[in-house]
């Protein structure tokens, strides 16, 4: 595909959402056509599905039925926007792709990370990530930061052992594909922060021959 797909990680409160909207103008002031999305959601329908995964009344949904809900919302997400975005040659930055499951799901709800891809197969439609930005930063400050910002949904209210695991699956990831995900500090300032971020995109941006 002509595009370029970023895709945004990290534990709840790192900051992604912050630096998402600083990377978008950066790309955005050089006259490249953006995309952005997000998981789960991204869709009308995968939004719908994002309501009932994220809903704080829905406690007795089991890891499995999660990770199917975010696979399915996943897989509509894929086919109605990021393909056809890509196709037209534009760069979509999703904040949160199968990364997450992996962690949230795979390692946090303790179902495996070879089983949350098993249950990808069909949503990816063979699409990964040509980079993927991971927000580092440790679960304790970052379940703090959520709750000085507002109430938090299903996931985000679990107990810090839940997010422990989250942070140790994000790290496996690190080590298990160093090639297209770039670790960044987030404890730091967010102009600090920015500067890496721009670092890795100019790097990416130079590989596809967008500059």
């Amino acid at each position: 595909m002509k595009g370029c797909f970023i895709t945004v990680e990290g534990t709840d409160g790192s900051g992604k959402s912050t630096q998402i909207e600083l990377l978008m103008k950066y790309l955005t002031d050089k006259g490249l056509d953006i995309v952005f999305s997000r998981e789960p959601g991204g869709t009308e329908i995968s939004e719908k599905i994002r309501e009932i995964i994220l809903d704080i009344d829905n406690k007795n949904m089991t890891g499995t039925t999660e990770a199917l809900l975010y696979a399915a919302a996943r897989s509509q997400h894929v086919e109605e926007k990021i393909i056809p975005a890509l196709e037209a040659g534009k760069i979509v930055i999703c904040d949160r792709f199968v990364d997450s499951s992996i962690a949230y799901q795979g390692a946090a709800r303790n179902l495996g990370a070879d089983v949350i891809m098993q249950m990808n197969s069909f949503a990816l439609h063979g699409l990964m990530p040509d980079m993927t930005l991971f927000f580092d930063l440790s679960p304790e400050k970052g379940i703090l930061r959520k709750k000085n910002e507002r109430a938090l949904d299903r996931l985000e209210a679990e107990k810090l052992d839940f997010h422990k695991r989250v942070y140790e699956g994000y790290r496996m990831l690190c080590k298990m594909y160093p090639d297209r995900i770039v670790p960044i500090d987030a404890d730091r300032s967010v102009e600090t922060v920015h500067k890496d971020v721009v670092e890795a995109i100019d790097r990416l941006l130079k590989e596809k021959h967008y500059v």
